[in-house]
């Protein structure tokens, strides 16, 4: 296995088009890839957990503003299908894109779910980005509600980027399940969308500002306070707030901007701390 910075200077030149400056990082990207080998603080793992991280939130912002929790699972053939409602999302804790999401549990294909979930229980998801917090996360698989927005269709995710405890923007993510696929929108502080796409193309509309926007920003605030970087993700239906998670390495630090200047500008936010590695 190739060490972490070559590695990540290899990703980076392969993913960015350019070399990667650890020794004085500038832009958004390079910044993300020096928090990965020098701020390795270990409370991010209980964060980045999706099962431990739920404390953290009912005791941050309380318990009130979690997506219901269905079961908690360390393997798939102790999930008992029978107790479940008709509706529900599985997840693996420990990594990204180890979901299920169920809509109707006669239709459910259990085999081809089990698959996908026991492939990304074996997954280490530290490895293909060398995101530090993920290294040491128990692989567990958890049972959610099953929710969706004013759409009927989907859950928009509300995403609020957080400098050393300040939120300085956010985006949107839709239309996941479009053929189209996934848009992004950015929006500054004022719910004014902002002239720049990261790796995904905009939606090319405005959407309706969130209405708890403003409690989405103050739970972000203080669930970032003394972190250098972390994107805190929510969910809005019914008008009710629902926390998502904490990311700390957005794209894993190996996605561009257009136009590139942005990269620096959202670079220049991060305030890097002192080294600290495992």
């Amino acid at each position: 296995m190739l060490p972490d910075i070559l590695y990540l200077e290899l990703m980076f030149y392969h993913r960015i088009k350019s070399k990667l400056n650890l020794k004085n990082p500038r832009s958004f990207n390079e910044k993300l890839q020096w928090l990965k080998l020098y701020d390795r603080n270990p409370v991010y793992t209980n964060l980045v957990d999706k099962y431990e991280v739920r404390k953290y939130i009912s005791k941050t912002i309380g318990e009130e503003y979690l997506i219901p929790l269905i079961g908690v699972w360390d393997k798939f053939d102790a999930i008992d299908f029978s107790k479940l409602p008709n509706h529900f999302v599985l997840k693996c804790t420990h990594d990204s894109g180890g979901i299920i999401i169920c809509k109707d549990k006669s239709k459910l294909d259990i085999e081809a779910a089990k698959k996908k979930i026991n492939k990304s229980l074996k997954r280490n998801y530290y490895y293909l980005g060398r995101e530090w917090p993920y290294k040491n996360v128990k692989p567990r698989i958890i049972c959610e509600k099953y929710m969706v927005d004013e759409s009927g269709i989907e859950l928009k995710d509300y995403k609020f980027m957080c400098f050393n405890g300040k939120v300085r923007c956010s985006f949107v993510c839709l239309n996941r399940n479009s053929q189209s696929g996934l848009n992004v929108d950015f929006y500054d502080m004022d719910w004014n969308p902002m002239s720049f796409e990261r790796h995904y193309p905009s939606s090319g509309t405005t959407i309706p500002r969130p209405i708890n926007f403003d409690k989405m920003i103050d739970f972000a605030e203080k669930l970032s306070k003394n972190i250098p970087f972390v994107r805190v993700d929510f969910y809005e239906t019914n008008g009710h707030l629902y926390f998502g998670e904490l990311t700390f390495h957005p794209g894993s630090g190996f996605e561009e901007f257009t136009p590139e200047l942005y990269d620096y500008l959202l670079g220049s936010w991060i305030k890097l701390p002192s080294k600290v590695k495992d």
